[in-house]
């Protein structure tokens, strides 16, 4: 097992349905093996020393899917943080929320809350989800806020923008991981990777394996990040 040769590893898990598709299963059933592999994942990044894990697991634009998909991803994200929330604090994770708040139902607001609230004080990790998130929505919603605020003109510069964001203090991602062999980040973190590195899995997310993170980690090091300089 290696180092994690960075600190914030963000995550845009894709191809649970297609996964499910070769295999001639339901959508919900691939939803719940990339769940099952997301725990694997998170545990392997804590063993590497990754400080932060962000993952894109609902956008702004999931609501298009059928009601009965979208229901069971509702479902799935309120029990993940409800019956997992014990391994978090037992492991020291920290959780963020990332994403509107607005359109997401009572239980599922709760369970956010709860989690968040519960785990605020961990320290070893944290453990970012982007839930009914878009980047072009966190953007805008960063405006509003500076309209809202009234700052005059002169004011608005990158950092009054940044102190707007859902996570603030987020640190930058390193690298950007998207899985299925797609090769964009459809917003994912819009804002916050402009000088992240990229990473174009051919694994569908499923089966993205604890190999596959150290080829990506690999591949990383090997990187020169120059920052636009």
């Amino acid at each position: 097992m290696q180092t994690s040769p960075l600190d914030h590893l963000a995550i845009i898990m894709d191809g649970n349905r297609r996964w499910a598709a070769e295999r001639g299963q339901l959508s919900m059933q691939g939803h719940q093996a990339g769940y099952e592999r997301l725990k694997e994942v998170g545990d392997l990044c804590l063993a590497r020393g990754i400080k932060v894990l962000t993952v894109f697991a609902f956008s702004t634009e999931n609501w298009k899917r059928t009601e009965e998909e979208v229901g069971f991803l509702m479902d799935l994200l309120e029990r993940a943080l409800t019956e997992e929330l014990n391994n978090f604090n037992g492991k020291g994770v920290r959780l963020k929320i990332l994403g509107r708040r607005e359109g997401l139902r009572p239980s599922v607001l709760h369970a956010i809350e709860t989690a968040e609230e519960t785990t605020k004080n961990n320290e070893r990790a944290t453990f970012a989800i982007c839930i009914n998130y878009g980047g072009r929505t966190e953007i805008v919603d960063a405006c509003r806020a500076i309209v809202k605020d009234g700052l005059p003109v002169d004011d608005v510069t990158e950092e009054a923008l940044t102190a707007r964001m859902y996570w603030p203090e987020m640190p930058v991602p390193d690298l950007v991981i998207r899985t299925s062999g797609e090769e964009r980040t459809s917003g994912f973190l819009a804002w916050e990777s402009a000088y992240s590195e990229l990473y174009w899995s051919e694994k569908k997310w499923p089966d993205f394996d604890e190999q596959e993170l150290d080829r990506a980690l690999e591949e990383f090091a090997t990187r020169k990040r120059r920052f636009g300089k």
